[in-house]
């Protein structure tokens, strides 16, 4: 293999593949990289076996097809070093040669043959859903996705797809967090998709992309992109029973306004009680400490009787910084039961604090 290419786009290409790396382990392929010369294509890989990222350029110079490994976190220390130039980069004795100008580097490599054959997606299902739409979607659910929970199935988010419609779907126990798609599907089924996963998606996919799905993984190609991830093999909560099915009050609050309020509290307490009277609603400090605060906005609620629900502002602020609406529906009941918030086809549910 050898082939000239600019600094950028090599740089580029290693800085997206670091999160799929083996990071503890360098004596594991999975801590390297492949890269594969063949008719002017570049394609580069990056998996630690439960996610990985395939990426592929014409962007390159002179060329020889081969293959070689070279560990990834310094291939790109390497290449970040050098000089905004070409890079010449050349595989001789199994070594990966990388020089510029009177640079010169090189990296032993694992034999290629043994490194970790990502999924075959050529036969199977594809879902259909818009690359923005899907993005837009696990950035509202993203939030609410557990961390290293026991109940692996919490670790990650629901991709429920019914025949008309997608429900995307995540919980930490304390909140859920619901959006739904409207799309015609072929197939019925339920995935998990790891936090992890999610997060990658987010950083790679803006342009058209093609989603299939097996047993155990889910795949995404774009015209640049391969990207897979395991699936995590559990059975998400019912979801749809947790929702309310009735609710007594339907407020409008505006966002600007909501957001200010609660960053004023914050600034002592992350818990705020919100005391809804007729015209207004008054947001107070929950602290064990004997320092306050309190502030108030103009509202019509149409409360006749003060309601009160103290709530975790975080929850709260999530939701609100991933709307685009200025104003948004809080639903609710009583104030020590669940309540819902609501923008179009994105709903949060959130337990409130109980004394």
């Amino acid at each position: 293999m050898k082939i000239s290419i600019s600094k950028s786009i090599l740089e580029n290409i290693l800085i997206h593949t670091q999160p799929f790396l083996e990071k503890k382990d360098t004596s594991m392929i999975t801590s390297h990289i492949y890269m594969n010369v063949n008719d002017s294509t570049l394609i580069l890989k990056s998996t630690d076996n439960e996610i990985g990222i395939s990426i592929k350029t014409n962007q390159i110079n002179s060329f020889e097809n081969g293959s070689i490994t070279a560990n990834g976190k310094k291939f790109l220390d390497i290449v970040r070093i050098l000089k905004d130039e070409e890079i010449d980069l050349e595989v001789k004795n199994e070594t990966l040669y990388i020089s510029q100008n009177s640079s010169n580097f090189k990296l032993p490599s694992f034999n290629y043959d043994e490194f970790p054959q990502f999924p075959d997606y050529k036969e199977q299902t594809p879902i259909s859903i818009d690359s923005q739409i899907l993005i837009a979607s696990l950035k509202k659910i993203t939030p609410a996705i557990d961390t290293n929970n026991p109940k692996f199935e919490l670790n990650g988010a629901l991709m429920d797809i019914k025949e008309n419609s997608i429900n995307f779907a995540s919980t930490d126990t304390r909140r859920l967090a619901v959006v739904n798609i409207e799309t015609t599907n072929n197939k019925e089924l339920s995935i998990i998709i790891p936090k992890k996963a999610i997060v990658e998606i987010q950083k790679l996919f803006f342009d058209d992309i093609e989603i299939y799905y097996d047993e155990t993984n889910l795949i995404i190609n774009s015209k640049q992109y391969t990207f897979f991830t395991k699936l995590i093999n559990g059975k998400f909560p019912e979801y749809t029973r947790i929702i309310p099915k009735e609710i007594k009050a339907n407020i409008l609050l505006p966002k600007v306004a909501m957001i200010d309020a609660i960053k004023q509290i914050t600034t002592i307490s992350t818990n705020v009680k919100l005391i809804f009277l007729e015209d207004a609603i008054t947001f107070e400090s929950l602290s064990d400490d004997n320092i306050e605060a309190k502030t108030q906005i103009n509202c019509a609620t149409n409360f006749t009787e003060e309601f009160q629900i103290a709530i975790n502002s975080k929850y709260l602020l999530d939701f609100i910084n991933n709307i685009d609406s200025n104003e948004f529906l809080i639903g609710l009941n009583e104030g020590n039961l669940p309540f819902i918030l609501s923008d179009g086809n994105f709903k949060t549910v959130i337990m409130p604090i109980v004394a």
